[in-house]
This record gives C-alpha cells, structure tokens and sequence, in this order.
C-alpha cells in the first residue's frame, strides 16, 4: 500500500511512512483517522495503461479520480531515445527498436519451436515401426515441421496451427 503526503505531494509505501515516525507506535491496519493524524491520504492502485508499439507505462506519482480518491498516475513513454554512448558512438531510436524487435522475433520463434517440438513428440508413437501411419497424421505432423514458413511466424495465433487429426 501507498500513501501520499499531503504537504509534499511525495507518494511513499507504509514502510517509508513508518521510519518518518519512527517515535510513533502506529497501528497494523490504517484507517481514515490514522491517516489524517499522519497528515496522509491512501494511493489507490489504478490499472497500468494499454501500451502500443515501442512505449513503456511508468509510474508518475498520484493523481486524484473523479471521486476524489488518490490513485497511481501513470505515464506512457517511449522506450528508447536516441543517445551517444562513452565511446562517441551515437545510437538511434530506429536501431534500438530493430534490435528489440529482432530480440522479441527470436524469442517468439523459440517459444513457436517448443510448441512444436512438444506436438511433435506427442505424436512420436504414430510413426513407429511397428504401427501404420493414417495419412490424416503424416500430413498434420509434416505442417508441424513446415509451421516455420508460415506466413505469421513467429507471432503465430491459435489458429495458425494446424489441427490435430
């Protein structure tokens, strides 16, 4: 939980609360009396905005809602900028975007190749020797091991997959 301080407008956790009144036995559970005495209003936690593209939410501090409750202010910022570094080297926004989305392609490709490694393996016991393989299963596991040309991958969606015979 969060409190904000009324004369500083400073947001602060219980905790913090607590060391600046070290000298003061405060109850367990804060209600509205504690917090006036402490000269404090609670920070209601509020949803974390939907981000798009290369933006991050951050926390900014308390805003109040239209009830006049305090709640987490948040602020929607781009996550990369560009910057030189200590060797002179200057780095763009664009580089820093394609190299993270370079990263997230890869992971999602990775994750794409467990998922089709663990089907794969599910149906490992149709192609033994010892048993005839329907041609329903010989197609569905060749478009397992094609599931890489698919043309979403790697952010494949449900229905991308094919469906088991």
């Amino acid at each position: 939980m969060e409190y904000r301080i009324q004369s500083t407008g400073e947001v602060k956790t219980q905790g913090e609360v607590r060391r600046m009144h070290s000298n003061t036995s405060l109850p367990r559970v804060w209600d509205a009396n504690v917090c006036s005495a402490l000269g404090i209003d609670p920070v209601l936690e509020a949803p974390k905005p939907e981000v798009t593209g290369y933006t991050q939410a951050i926390r900014n501090g308390a805003t109040q809602d239209a009830n006049g409750n305090w709640v987490t202010a948040w602020q929607i910022v781009d996550m990369f900028s560009d910057y030189t570094d200590d060797e002179g080297v200057t780095h763009t926004k664009a580089e820093q975007e394609a190299a993270y989305q370079a990263d997230l392609d890869a992971k999602a490709a990775a994750s794409v190749r467990t998922t089709r490694d663990a089907k794969l393996a599910e149906t490992d016991w149709t192609a033994l020797t010892d048993v005839t393989m329907a041609a329903e299963m010989s197609t569905y596991r060749q478009a397992l091991r094609d599931i890489t040309d698919h043309a979403n991958f790697p952010h494949l969606q449900d229905t991308d997959w094919p469906e088991t015979p």
